[in-house]
């Protein structure tokens, strides 16, 4: 089975499982806890806030709905059908369009390229799901979408988050019910040197114009009430001046 084909089943099957209620999937978090944040620190870099925005890997649609309300052209597009149509039912106005795209296939990248012209990206929390050989594909990917005045923000859990989500999964109640189906489908972190993000960055032709660290909140919290979060990092990249 190929690496596309596994990642294809393992979210298809996900999302076909997941509920379509508010907060039920482990990272759905409110957007104004995840993208509005980020927005803070990506707008500031942006060339042309007019440009399309692709969610690349946007799931079922929550942070795009959000970021279609912010910017005037917004593209949620996701390698699973099934989290397409989450996204599609959930915006039923269509205030963003969605599309199927394989992240790590940069044919795929520059067909949607050809269509939108240059677009600036938002990705969050999908190198870690990708195996080593992959991860540079998807760096080459954001690039291509980008053009040359595109600029992109990704979002990454840190190492620190494998032993936080490590430690919730092997607890002696078992891990918590909204972490249970992620794990059940083999969509486990992957570690990511936090210092291999900006270099694979580098690799696909891109200048690194900001980072830093940022809790990732999750919908999950503790027996004690406390929202469970993981530590992320974040960068800012576009074609160097």
């Amino acid at each position: 089975m190929s690496v596309t084909r596994r990642y294809r089943d393992a979210w298809q099957g996900f999302w076909s499982e997941a509920s379509e209620d508010r907060g039920a999937v482990f990272w759905d978090a409110e957007p104004a806890l995840t993208a509005g944040r980020h927005l803070a620190h990506f707008e500031p870099h942006l060339t042309d806030a007019g440009l399309p925005l692709i969610d690349l890997g946007c799931g079922n649609g929550t942070q795009t709905r959000y970021l279609a309300e912010r910017f005037p052209h917004v593209v949620g597009a996701d390698l699973s059908e099934a989290a397409l149509e989450h996204a599609r039912r959930a915006d039923p106005a269509g205030s963003a369009a969605y599309r199927r795209l394989d992240a790590a296939d940069k044919a795929e990248a520059e067909t949607l390229h050809a269509e939108l012209g240059d677009a600036n990206v938002y990705v969050r929390g999908v190198l870690h799901q990708c195996e080593p050989d992959d991860r540079q594909p998807l760096a080459d990917v954001v690039a291509a979408l980008l053009g040359d005045r595109g600029r992109a923000f990704l979002v990454e859990p840190s190492q620190a988050a494998k032993t936080v989500l490590m430690g919730l999964a092997r607890g002696p109640a078992g891990p918590p019910a909204k972490l249970a189906p992620v794990l059940r489908h083999g969509l486990t972190p992957g570690a990511v040197p936090d210092e291999a993000v900006p270099e694979y960055l580098r690799a696909a032709g891109l200048a690194v114009l900001a980072s830093g660290e940022l809790p990732l909140l999750t919908t999950e919290y503790t027996p004690d009430g406390t929202r469970i979060e993981l530590p992320s990092t974040w960068v800012v990249a576009g074609r160097p001046a």
